[in-house]
């Protein structure tokens, strides 16, 4: 059963803020046919069965070792480590009506046993129909208002600093959001969900840099972050200083949750890259609304199978998805974050390729879809393959 959580919605300039719960799951562009495998997919030469795509792990080295790529498999901010800091947790959320003045943050900074104060941007936005509460905050200044572990982890930091967004733990189980994935906000931009942390903020359901914040229209300075002595700040106070139409939420029993109620150590978090092709070319297609991932699966099972054969081909094509490199510098793109359009990386190359198949129309399906693949590679037989091996996929996988 869900718990009650803060929901706030932008509405005639100021914020409302009511308590509610939501357990509906984000709709994803994939189909899952119910057909069971009426055949085993397509063998090699050798006929020794095609590994599944979920045990094939993403390599960013060129597999024969030509090329001028990176291949040294790093990511810029992935992984742990930083600067440390030290946390100051808040004890209290308020959300106001309108934008706190100066005058009352400084009233705030004086209440009893409060040590430390800030004011943030914060709204609702909605996906597919679905909210999702969010605070956008400059990283340079929260790090120490989150647990350590997150604190001293730079791939939040620096996703929020690329414009990407950083889900709770808990909102990320909740809402069954993708690590890596882009969302469509409703009438809004899109968002890409880099990484997942146990943030400790009630109702809140992720992080987003200011930028974006303002992109998506996040009231401005409309939520208030409280940290003192636990259990001395008085949320009446608080409320009188901010005003009837403000809500006061205590945090001290969402940082105290057990691990077996919230899921997750606190402090923890995931901010990796696809760990499997599966996963990779799932991820990918979201960049394609319409497009299926056991499209990206085929083509990348013909050009290199996954991988493992990455040319350079006689035509000069390179990489996973053996892009040519003129086409590469019209639609290669940082798939992961790391600073650089790699064509060797498949973690860029997949949706690299998931953004030119869309661009020639295959998010429409149907014919659409055959003439984006022929765009692809000018050949109908080779057309004709790519689409037999995905519903290959779509059978194997369903």
């Amino acid at each position: 059963m869900a718990a009650a959580v803060a929901v706030l919605t932008v509405a005639g300039g100021g914020v409302a803020v009511v308590l509610g719960g939501d357990d509906d799951l984000f709709p994803t562009a994939q189909e899952r046919p119910a057909r069971r495998p009426r055949q085993q997919p397509q063998r090699t030469p050798q006929q020794q069965p095609q590994p599944r795509l979920d045990q094939l792990v993403p390599t960013t080295a060129p597999a024969n070792g030509n090329g001028n790529g990176s291949g040294n498999g790093t990511a810029g901010d992935f992984g742990s480590g930083g600067p440390g800091v030290t946390p100051t947790q808040p004890h209290l959320l308020a959300i106001a009506g309108g934008e706190v003045p100066k005058r009352t943050r400084f009233a705030l900074a004086g209440v009893k046993n409060v040590r430390k104060v800030t004011v943030v941007d914060a709204g609702s936005v909605k996906v597919s129909g679905t909210g999702l509460n969010l605070l956008a905050v400059d990283p340079a200044h929260f790090r120490s208002w989150t647990p350590k572990a997150v604190a001293d982890q730079p791939a939040v930091w620096g996703a929020l600093a690329r414009g990407e967004f950083v889900a709770d733990a808990a909102a990320t189980r909740r809402l069954g959001l993708v690590l890596g994935a882009d969302y469509q906000v409703d009438g809004g931009p899109r968002l890409r969900v880099a990484a997942s942390a146990t943030l400790g903020l009630k109702g809140i359901d992720g992080l987003v840099g200011p930028e974006l914040g303002r992109r998506l229209g996040l009231a401005p300075g409309v939520a208030v972050l409280l940290h003192g002595k636990e259990g001395g700040i008085s949320p009446a106070r608080v409320k009188r200083l901010l005003g009837p139409r403000s809500q006061v939420l205590s945090l001290a029993a969402t940082q105290k949750r057990p691990q077996s109620q919230a899921g997750q150590p606190e402090g923890s978090v995931t901010a990796n890259r696809p760990t499997s092709y599966l996963d990779l070319y799932k991820v990918s297609a979201t960049r394609c609304p319409g497009l299926s991932w056991t499209v990206l699966a085929a083509i990348g099972q013909v050009e290199s199978s996954h991988g493992r054969n990455n040319g350079p081909s006689s035509a000069g094509a390179l990489g996973p998805m053996q892009f040519m490199p003129a086409t590469w510098k019209a639609y290669g793109v940082d798939g992961d974050g790391d600073g650089k359009a790699d064509i060797w990386s498949p973690y860029d190359a997949v949706p690299a390729a998931a953004g030119y198949l869309c661009a020639n129309g295959a998010g429409k399906g149907g014919q659409k879809l055959r003439k984006a693949i022929w765009f692809y590679n000018h050949s109908w037989a080779y057309v004709n393959k790519v689409t037999g091996i995905a519903e290959a996929y779509a059978r194997t996988y369903a």
